[in-house]
């Protein structure tokens, strides 16, 4: 009956032991789990502000090429008036011969 009962216990002890090691491992497991969550997080929030900083880039890309091309319809039409100012000088000088 003793050797039952020293056998039982070492069942038993052993059975403890690896629900002890189970519980170890489930605690690392909810650990890993946390990290991993925590590192999905920051990576997450780093790629928010990355694409945030392309957006502010982008735009001010927009802006610079808005102006620019400002500029261009602006140079563009100072041109487009001296050509014409032009013209109109060479007219009036023709009218000018033609009188004399």
């Amino acid at each position: 009956v003793s050797t039952q009962s020293t056998g039982e216990e070492e069942e038993e002890e052993e059975d403890e032991e690896i629900q002890d090691i189970f519980e170890e491992l489930e605690e690392e497991l909810d650990e890993l789990e946390h990290e991993e969550h925590e590192e999905y997080e920051e990576e997450e929030e780093e790629e928010e502000e990355e694409d945030e900083k392309i957006h502010e880039i982008l735009e001010d890309l927009e802006e610079e090429l808005d102006e620019f091309e400002h500029k261009e319809h602006v140079n563009h039409n100072e041109e487009e008036e001296e050509e014409e100012e032009e013209e109109e000088e060479e007219e009036i000088h023709e009218i000018f011969e033609q009188l004399e």
